[in-house]
């Protein structure tokens, strides 16, 4: 049998503790629960010893964001398999069942996350992770059921199991010699598509991401950060400029950047034309730390082989905005 272990990072959250706790409690019979918190000042180091003083408690000592935080706790954790769940997800009966399945039956199996549906639309998918993670040729991510702000209706169309590119970090399992193999998330991205990279160095080490849509969970997403706040912003489109120079190809690394430029231009353009001018200033805070930062990522480039097959689709923008296809299963590959 597999060991599993479920973590929840926390840094100041004791009322989504107390909200979302009790799902992870009463569904999770067949792993151990964890809380990995980050240097909390509120009262949940508190409210935990008291009202779940089963729940392993790991207190780190600092707030180092989503990627720090799991790095420090998780190797205090004796488990096969860590389940990193984030503390506004409404786990389901027996959601654990598909996913240890899934890892006992299919050895190739290295991150796997469920369905992602959302907290506050039940019959909708969530932005963050929805039936699995793509991205287009220039670094774009999206997912089956959710394209940018689109999110599809679930009606069962994706409950299958299927190899995707990337697994969500709201609800993310993965081997544990598997993320020892891989020094775990780069701190360097704090937070926002950190799990991007994880899964990518994990596929160019040759390891397989999977999507099991017999595990359903609930996320309210934007707990930490939302859509509105231009910090989000700011990491989401600096991040995923980390991801593509330490992981493409060296042949393509300058080419995609450079193309990058323009379409994250026009990205802030559009910003501009919605009035929202601190995400079109985030957009160019953005560029500026990647640039003052890149021979430090370019250094972190695994000496490894890189997979060419890296995305979905040449170009999600392009397939929006100009085709305007906004379900998954309509996109044509270029």
């Amino acid at each position: 049998m597999l060991k599993i272990a479920v973590v929840i990072l926390n840094w100041n959250g004791e009322a989504l503790l107390e909200k979302f706790l009790p799902s992870v409690t009463e569904f999770s019979k067949e792993a151990d629960v964890y809380v990995a918190d980050n240097a909390s000042t509120d009262g949940s180091i508190a409210f935990l010893k008291k009202r779940y003083p089963e729940i392993g408690i790991i207190q780190n000592l600092s707030n180092g964001g989503y990627a720090k935080g799991y790095n420090d706790a998780l190797p205090h954790i004796n488990a096969d398999i860590y389940c990193l769940l984030n503390s506004d997800v409404e786990v389901t009966k027996d959601w654990l069942i598909p996913i240890i399945k899934e890892f006992e039956n299919n050895p190739l199996a290295a991150i796997v996350q469920p369905k992602i549906l959302d907290y506050k639309n039940k019959a909708h998918f969530e932005y963050a992770g929805a039936a699995g993670g793509f991205i287009d040729k220039f670094g774009y991510p999206f997912c089956r059921g959710r394209i940018f702000n689109e999110l599809e209706v679930d009606n069962g169309q994706y409950n299958d199991v299927k190899e995707i590119f990337w697994a969500t970090g709201a609800c993310l399992f993965i081997k544990k010699d598997v993320f020892q193999e891989l020094n775990g998330f780069d701190e360097d991205y704090f937070a926002h598509q950190e799990e991007i990279d994880l899964c990518w160095r994990a596929k160019n080490k040759g390891h397989k991401v999977y999507y099991v849509g017999g595990s359903e969970v609930y996320h309210v997403g934007g707990s930490t950060l939302s859509s509105m706040n231009p910090k989000k912003t700011f990491l989401n489109f600096r991040n995923s400029l980390y991801s593509l120079v330490k992981n493409l190809p060296a042949r393509k690394v300058f080419p995609i950047i450079l193309l990058r430029l323009v379409l994250d231009g026009l990205a802030g353009l559009n910003f501009i034309f919605q009035g929202r001018f601190k995400h079109f200033w985030a957009i160019l805070q953005a560029h500026f730390s990647f640039y003052k930062n890149f021979s430090t990522l370019y250094n972190k480039r695994e000496k490894a082989y890189f997979t060419g097959n890296y995305y979905a689709i040449k170009s999600i923008v392009w397939a929006y905005y100009i085709n305007h296809v906004k379900i998954f299963n309509n996109l044509v590959k270029d």
